[in-house]
């Protein structure tokens, strides 16, 4: 059970990345006023938990009913997930983020920008997403562990939020060199759980067979 409450807990943390999301959401929310801003952080919070609550607690069902196996989708989702490190660790996320967010910003004019990019695909994206379904899978359906699970997603969103809050501060407080190196450190963290998610796919598919 501890295990499985750590893996949650830094799967999510790396995947999400509350850190890296503070200088972009900084640019979504430019020229509104902190009240504004703070609805928006808190829409897009409850939006996300929604999103990957569902796919958390449904996400089998929808394998099954597409008749897709959980060791596959254990395959597909590390190597998804270790592109994403991968573009963690050489700096091509952030970038790829942040021009989401200005495409928003010009197609939609700030409006519904709770709801994206900031939700979705920036919080509840592919990568949160399969983190969330592999998971859930891990959890072998028991209630307690999928009560945890889900209390794990409340919490990293909970801290996505506070990051929000304190967005100018930490933006500051890091620095250039600090956020690089962070997101860097995470993308590895990141490449490493992918790795695993493949390896007990692998040989899910090989116990199977």
């Amino acid at each position: 059970m501890q295990e499985f409450i750590s893996s949650a807990l830094v799967t999510l943390l790396v995947t999400l990345d509350p850190p890296g999301l503070a200088p972009i959401f900084l640019s979504l929310t430019r020229g509104m006023t902190a009240a504004e801003s703070r609805r928006v952080a808190v829409r897009a919070c409850i939006i996300a938990f929604g999103i990957m609550a569902f796919f958390g607690l449904g996400g089998d069902f929808l394998l099954r009913a597409l008749g897709i196996g959980l060791p596959a989708f254990r395959i597909a989702g590390g190597l998804l997930l270790f592109w994403i490190a991968f573009e963690m660790v050489f700096e091509l996320r952030t970038a790829r983020k942040a021009a989401t967010a200005e495409t928003a910003i010009t197609e939609d004019h700030i409006r519904n920008v709770a709801a994206f990019p900031l939700a979705i695909p920036l919080l509840a994206g592919p990568g949160a997403i399969t983190a969330t379904i592999l998971l859930a899978g891990q959890a072998g359906g028991e209630p307690v562990r999928l009560v945890l699970l889900l209390t794990m997603i409340a919490a990293v969103l909970a801290l996505c939020l506070v990051v929000f809050y304190l967005a100018n501060g930490i933006s500051r407080l890091l620095g250039t060199t600090g956020n690089i190196v962070l997101t860097r450190l995470l993308g590895v963290i990141l490449a490493a759980l992918a790795v695993q998610f493949v390896i007990d796919g692998i040989r899910a598919v090989a116990g199977a067979g």
